[in-house]
Parts: structure tokens; sequence; C-alpha cells
């Protein structure tokens, strides 16, 4: 039957993953869509009982709906509480404030505080559409967000969410602004740090385009999707976790605006101060070492861009009483070894165990950070943090605390290997003189990290060292034999990875 307006229409369940965009699907036919104006890309409201959202119109010509059905995202179906053959209704929603805010932005009018509450309300319910979100971060893009509008932003995106609250006044956290692949510093530094007593809740990202999120890393050990209640039982009994902060409801809008990020290429300083220290107030921490790896192809480039992000972090931070040291890390080329989750996993339990032959790059971006967290106490003086750190490394203690924290968030597993793999040798002999942070992390991902844990590159060799000919340079590994051809189908010139310079010697 032909729906006709004011008819309730039935929901069919399609199984379309549209990630945090709410959709419905409406057969072209359907007589709600002539009477109403609705097409392609329409906003609409969707109810059913007293449960509404706006969701985004797409239109169907094929017999997958009958016209009296809509179809609605996977998405769409968890806010609205749905369940297939339930009736809904559909009607216009209601002009939203937030547009206008945004459109003032556009021509260089100041958000005021109000107004940025309503954008990121409006984001979380989903009352926003991809499209809008990034008009929102187009228009926060290119430094134009002022220090006072960074502040209100982070705000607004902690009491759009839940905020964790501990007892202790040293309640630390460690945050890396990412762009440079490995360095999985994390599984080091949390074990470190509540082996000696300070409260760390980590809340850690998966990857969105990146090899491995830590989180992707840590659940190579144990689980990481802990629901509140279970991380606070582990943070109670170990000082520490490391769990994925997407199962919980911390700072929900930055979920929904990274994505659309990266889609834009987009990576604009104030947006990312929100975000990191949106995060951090909502699992309730109070002082914060931020990791900043300086090199051409990390996310900071150079002094320049180091001092400016430096004042304005801090004044934020200030401003919302947070503690914050910033350490600058090299960021020329990869840390570790292994690039990909189960490969930085390798790493990082090669050092907590203290063997002998371990990438010392990532133990020692590890000690610096940790000794900087420890600092924080009033027990530790300045300078002797790092050597303390390493004190709790090589007594063990460290990994101990890990095999706690893993055994509490649900058991400690083995690291998977993976069983295809292609070694690259050295075309002649010489200097390896640059390795390619995007283009490494790049092949592991093609190579099916992260989703195929196992998955990456495995270097064998760093800026800086002399090889021979027929040395082996790096590996990479697959699950599947298919993956591993089409990592190998996509490296053309090895150069592009890393390069080789002949030298005297």
């Amino acid at each position: 039957m032909k729906c006709e307006k004011g008819i309730h229409l039935k929901i069919k369940r399609l199984g379309i993953n549209t990630y945090k965009e709410a959709v419905i699907y409406l057969h072209e036919d359907c007589e709600i869509c002539r009477s109403e104006g609705w097409a392609a890309q329409a906003r609409v409201q969707v109810t059913k009982l007293h449960q509404s959202i706006i969701a985004t119109v797409n239109t169907v010509k094929s017999p997958l709906l009958k016209s009296d059905e809509a179809g609605l995202s996977e998405y769409a179906f968890q806010l609205l509480g749905a369940e297939e053959n339930e009736e809904i209704q559909l009607s216009h929603p209601a002009p939203l404030h937030s547009l206008h805010t945004i459109h003032d932005k556009i021509f260089n009018r100041q958000f005021t505080e109000q107004g940025l509450k309503e954008i990121i309300q409006d984001v979380v319910a989903g009352r926003l559409s991809d499209i809008h979100i990034a008009s929102f971060l187009t228009a926060c893009a290119d430094d134009r967000l002022s220090s006072t509008e960074i502040i209100d932003l982070t705000k607004a995106m902690v009491v759009t969410g839940d905020t964790l609250s501990w007892p202790s006044e040293l309640v630390v956290d460690k945050h890396c602004i990412g762009g440079v692949p490995g360095n999985r510093t994390t599984l080091i530094v949390v074990p470190i740090v509540a082996a000696y007593g300070l409260t760390i809740p980590k809340t850690s990202s998966r990857a969105i385009t990146s090899a491995a999120g830590t989180a992707d890393t840590m659940e190579v050990f144990a689980p990481v999707e802990l629901t509140v209640a279970q991380m606070r039982q582990v943070v109670e009994k170990e000082q520490g976790c490391i769990v994925w902060g997407g199962a919980m409801n911390l700072s929900p809008a930055d979920d929904l605006l990274i994505p659309v990020e990266h889609v834009l290429n987009l990576d604009a300083m104030g947006q990312m101060i929100a975000s990191i220290l949106s995060k951090k107030i909502s699992a309730g921490s109070k002082q914060i070492v931020l990791d900043v790896p300086i090199g051409e192809t990390a996310k900071i480039r150079n002094q320049a861009e180091l001092r400016q992000l430096k004042v304005l972090f801090e004044s934020v931070a200030s401003a919302l009483n947070i503690q914050i040291k910033i350490v600058e890390t090299n960021g020329t080329q990869p840390i570790g070894r292994g690039i990909g989750p189960a490969l930085e996993a390798r790493d990082a339990l090669a050092i907590l165990e203290n063997r002998l032959d371990v990438p010392q790059d990532l133990r020692e971006n590890a000690l610096l950070i940790a000794g900087n967290l420890l600092e924080f106490s009033s027990q530790v003086k300045a300078g002797t943090g790092k050597q303390l750190a390493e004190d709790i490394l090589v007594s063990g203690r460290a990994w101990k605390k890990f095999q706690a924290i893993c055994d509490g968030q649900g058991g400690l597993r083995d690291i998977p290997k993976a069983p295809y793999r292609a070694i690259y040798e050295a075309s002649m002999s010489g200097r390896v003189v640059m390795m390619n942070n995007y283009n490494l992390a790049r092949l592991a991902k093609l190579a099916g990290a992260p989703k195929a844990k196992a998955a990456g590159v495995d270097l064998f060799v760093k800026a800086g060292d002399y090889v021979t000919r027929g040395q082996p340079l790096f590996a990479i590994h697959a699950q599947s034999e298919g993956e591993l051809a089409y990592a190998r189908s996509s490296i053309g010139n090895i150069g592009t990875l890393l390069k080789l310079e002949k030298v005297d010697r």
C-alpha cells in the first residue's frame, strides 16, 4: 500500500552501517516524500512513541523497501531504541539554532559559550548531519578558535557526557598527539606509574587512520571494552588500567567529530586541544603529560609549531584547572620496531620483561614520560623521575603490575604471530637517511592492520644505521596470502618507505 501523509510507516531493519550518522531509507514512490518535498539528503524527524531522532533521507528505487516501509541505519536503530516492524511517524524537524551559530562563525563572528554548548549538544543528539559537522569543523580550522573559544568548546564536550571522579588528588594521565607509527609507550608507562602508587585511569582510542591505536594494541593482551563499573574496579585494585574510551560515554562528541575531521584531512590545533582535554577531564584526570613528536612527517613539524601548541595548551589547561607538562620527542621516524597491534605489543612486552635486545627509542620515550608523571608527586624531586621510573621497570615491578592490570581486565593473552611474511633487503650498501612515517604506516594498514591483529610492518633498521647489500630492512606480516600480496603490490619503489644513501666509510 502507498503511504499517505499521517499514516505510520513500518520499520524494516536493513543492517546498513553508517557509523555515527542516523539515516532513514524511504521508497521514492512513498507519497509522504512527494507531499512533503523530501528527497535524498533531506533531514526529517523520526518519532516512535515518545522517542524522536533526526535522520538524513536516502531514497530507494528497488524492491528492497515497500512504499509503506522505512529502513533505518544501525545507528538510527540504536538511537531510536527501535525494533523491526514497529511503527514510526515522520515530520519536519524544528529549525536548529546551532546551524545559525555555525553560519556566523563562517563569517568570522566569535562563538559564545552557549552557542558552542548548543552545537555540541546537537552533535551528540544526532541532530546535525555529517555535512553540518564538516561545516563546523571547517569554520574552526586554520587557527580560527581563540583560547576562550577552545576553553568553552572543551567544557561543552565534557558536559554532554559522563565525568568520572577518583578519591585521589593526584590522578595522572598521558597523551601522544600522534603522527608517528609505533610509539606505544602507554603499555609501559601505565604499569610503571601504577606500580609506584599513582592513580592512572587510561582511556585510549582505537585506530581511525593509523595502523594501530593504543586500545588495539592493548587488546592483543587483554579485553579493553570495559564498563565504567569494571574500569573503576580495576583502577581501585591496581591503581591503573588501559581501556577503550569509546565503550564509555566520555566526551561522546569527540567520537563523532574525529571521523569527519579525518575525511576532511583537518587537524586544527584548537579542535585537537579541546578533543584531548575533554577526554582527560571526563576520565577524571588532573595532571597530564603531553607527548609531542616533532618531525617532517609528524603532526608538529618544527619548533615554531611546538611553541604555538605549548602556549595554547598551557593557557587552556590552566583555565580548566589541569596541570600539564609538554614533552618533546623525536618524530622523524617510527618509534620501536613494529607497526601494527601485535608487533607493537611485542615491543612493549620485551621492554616490560627487561629483555636485552629491545627498541631503545621506545624504552627511552616511555621512561621520559613516566618520569615526568611521577614528578607530579610531591614525594619525587624534580629531575629524578626518569631514574625512578627505570628502577621500577628494571626491578620487575612494572611487569608484575602490567600482568595484574591485564588479569583485572579479563586475562593476559599470548601475542599472535602472522603466518605470512615477506622480507625486503637492501639493494646496495649505505646509510639509512630517511624513513617515511606516513608511508610505512600505510603499508602496515594495507597488510591488514589493525583489524588483523598480527598484520603490520617489522622494521630491522633505523635512520642513521649503516647497512650492507642484502641486509634485511623490513618485513611485511599478514594473516592471509591475499593481504600479503596486496601489500607487496602497493610498494613500487622502496625509496618511498625508507631511503638509502651511498657513503664512504
